[in-house]
């Protein structure tokens, strides 16, 4: 009887006992994620750790994102999670990205600029959208809006600055549409293109100096936050990397930029914004209609791009292939690729990806430049 009793005790103070229904819908919501991860290989360096950071998070009486004061007794998520709370993490990535990232295909072609440019679209349509809504405010909607940029960090910025009471769920709806780009763009990009058009040879792109690329980020830089101060944390640290790369004096600074320092901070900020999906909170009907505005405004910024290559193709007689427009999204290499993979699938000597890092590179440019505005309108 006594073996029974402490079995039964045991039980009511376990966390099944504790078990609710968003918790088992949130399980279900992470392991769905998961699959696509490991399965269907949907970015798994982003999904992968979201989604076990989701699972984590609600595990009932774990409380690994409990919040206490002192700040060393907080559960073990909640404080790393004070990374992407204090922008550090967005800053770390937008320097790996940097390093990363080659601004020749941008150089060589400027008109990439108009392509990532047009590629913002979604932002500014959803915030009107947004902003329509009585649940949101103006702050709010602008954080949310910026989700259409395909930008995990700036959307964490802009969110910690205008709505961090929203910063949960569109952080897990930026990361997890970014991760899902392989789904979201084709249907798109083949519904707004012809045959014709996806075929579309580009030709190559003249080589750029070592002068001009770097030159590039130090101008860069030194314009748009003179112009928009507040997007210099997220500029400067990626021009940072960049020069990393492009100098050639500090190979060891640049390939842990690259790597090493990445990659760990990938894994911190990707577990700690899927530590943000509580399920009491996050299975909410603004919440809920965030991932839905977030969708509309990352499909909304795809179809910009295309629309816009579309019109290209037309002035330059069909020199430009449209699909490289969709990579206007500043998910990078990500957004290059897909526009890769659906070019080839019509004409399989087609070869797009470093005609479309030229969009892809630009909307990084233009999402930060995008949260800059909205920051000097609806900042303190």
């Amino acid at each position: 009887m006594e073996f029974i009793k402490v079995i039964g005790t045991m039980m009511q103070q376990s966390g099944f006992a504790a078990l609710t229904w968003q918790q088992l819908v949130m399980f279900v919501i992470s392991f769905v994620l998961i699959y696509l991860a490991i399965v269907k290989q949907f970015e798994p360096l982003l999904l992968l750790p979201i989604a076990f950071g989701m699972f984590l998070t609600n595990l009932p009486l774990a409380d690994l994102m409990k919040e206490a004061d002192p700040w060393y007794t907080s559960g073990v998520l909640r404080i790393i999670y004070s990374g992407i709370k204090s922008n550090l993490f967005p800053c770390l990535i937008f320097m790996g990205i940097g390093a990363m990232t080659d601004f020749g295909p941008l150089i060589a072609n400027p008109i990439s600029l108009l392509l990532g440019a047009a590629a913002q679209f979604g932002i500014y349509i959803t915030f009107m959208a947004a902003s329509a809504l009585p649940i949101f405010t103006a702050k709010q909607a602008a954080a949310i809006a910026i989700i259409g940029g395909a930008d995990g960090p700036t959307s964490i910025y802009i969110a910690n600055n205008l709505a961090p009471e929203l910063l949960a769920p569109i952080a897990v709806a930026a990361y997890s549409y970014m991760a899902l780009i392989p789904l979201i763009q084709p249907p798109i990009m083949k519904l707004l293109t012809t045959k014709k058009e996806r075929a579309v040879k580009m030709k190559q792109l003249r080589k750029v100096s070592k002068t001009e690329k770097i030159v590039f980020p130090i101008g860069t830089v030194l314009f748009t936050a003179l112009l928009l101060p507040s997007v210099a944390p997220l500029l400067g640290m990626l021009m940072l990397g960049n020069i990393f790369r492009e100098s050639g004096v500090v190979q060891r600074l640049s390939d842990t930029a690259q790597n090493a320092l990445i990659n760990i901070v990938t894994i911190m900020l990707g577990v700690t914004v899927g530590a943000t999906a509580n399920g009491e909170l996050f299975l909410r009907v603004q919440t809920i209609t965030i991932i839905f505005m977030g969708l509309f405004a990352f499909c909304m910024s795809t179809v910009g791009g295309v629309l816009l290559g579309k019109v290209l193709y037309v002035v330059t007689g069909g020199k430009i292939n449209p699909l490289i427009g969709s990579a206007g999204v500043s998910a990078v290499p990500m957004a290059a690729r897909v526009s890769q993979t659906v070019g080839s699938a019509e004409n399989p000597t087609n070869f797009l990806l470093m005609h479309a890092m030229g969009p892809n590179v630009a909307g990084v440019i233009g999402s930060a430049v995008a949260a800059g505005f909205f920051m000097l309108i609806f900042g303190k």
